[in-house]
């Protein structure tokens, strides 16, 4: 993955705004990053973008993430509508940390923009494209400074109302830029039974040169919602782990959330076991527009 000579050299020099991982909101951030045949409104602007059209609803999202061993922190702003013919979402995001490397601490910092398009071909089969542009700065040798645009495109296939797939690839057009590789991605969501979905993902690098082992990120997760006594609101309980090949670490994550007809609010939390420390918290607020049926 992206940055991991610079992990070599300094443990704080991870954080390099890893456009396959780093702008993970609270929710997919809590089911082990799991959720590529599930993305839903701003999910879908990270995970797969075909997802933008499983709903059909109007939601305002916000969050922010904090790194405390790499002094990094992401905000992520999106406007989805997917009760549109053609659903879609703009989106902004912001990253900065600050890596000590050696007895130096580094800047580094990206902001990207970019809009999110879905299309349901019918009942079972949904495609969708995300465009953006992104610009990136780095104070740390060898790395330099980067922009330019790329797109993401996707898929989700529902042969049943209980199984969903989805597969997407990332920065489809190249760019020189070690922080946005060309990767693939895949996913399965399953909900065997009420208020319970599970499901597990892959993420591969096909920009990884093969130096650091098999490329290969893989997810798995699950959430159950708790449905309030007036069925008016509900309580989503998530966890989830994540094991990333290439860096030979593994994470546990878990969050939970509030969630009723006009306001979500997501807390979400990845600590690594084993191959390092880090820890990362995310904090999300969901505002909901009218829901089409």
């Amino acid at each position: 993955m992206a940055g991991l000579v610079l992990a070599a050299l300094a443990p704080n020099a991870a954080a390099d705004a890893n456009s396959l991982n780093d702008y993970l909101g609270p929710q997919v951030i809590s089911v082990g990053e799991v959720g590529r045949a599930d993305a839903r409104a701003s999910a879908s602007t990270t995970l797969n973008p075909a997802g933008l059209s499983l709903t059909r609803q109007v939601v305002y999202e916000a969050s922010y993430g904090y790194r405390p061993g790499y002094t990094a922190t992401s905000i992520n702003l999106s406007a989805c509508d997917s009760t549109v013919p053609i659903p879609g979402c703009f989106y902004y995001r912001f990253f900065e940390a600050n890596p000590e490397i050696g007895q130096t601490i580094f800047d580094r910092s990206a902001h990207e923009f970019g809009t999110t398009l879905s299309r349901a071909l019918s009942q079972s089969i949904l495609l969708g494209v995300n465009l953006r542009w992104f610009d990136y700065d780095s104070e740390v040798g060898g790395e330099g400074d980067s922009s330019g645009f790329t797109f993401d495109a996707g898929a989700i296939i529902r042969p049943t109302q209980m199984v969903t797939v989805g597969v997407v690839g990332y920065n489809l057009l190249p760019q020189d830029a070690t922080q946005y590789p060309t990767a693939m991605g895949a996913g399965i969501t399953m909900r065997p039974a009420n208020g319970l979905s599970i499901g597990a993902d892959g993420l591969w690098d096909l920009d990884d040169d093969g130096d650091y082992g098999t490329t290969g990120r893989y997810g798995v997760g699950g959430e159950y919602f708790l449905t309030s006594t007036d069925k008016q609101s509900g309580y989503p309980l998530r966890v989830g782990g994540i094991y990333d090949k290439p860096l030979e670490s593994s994470y546990i994550t878990g969050g939970l959330g509030f969630i009723n007809a006009k306001v979500g609010i997501d807390i979400g939390v990845r600590k690594q076991v084993d191959g390092g420390d880090e820890l990362m918290i995310q904090a999300g607020l969901r505002l909901f527009g009218p829901t089409v049926r």
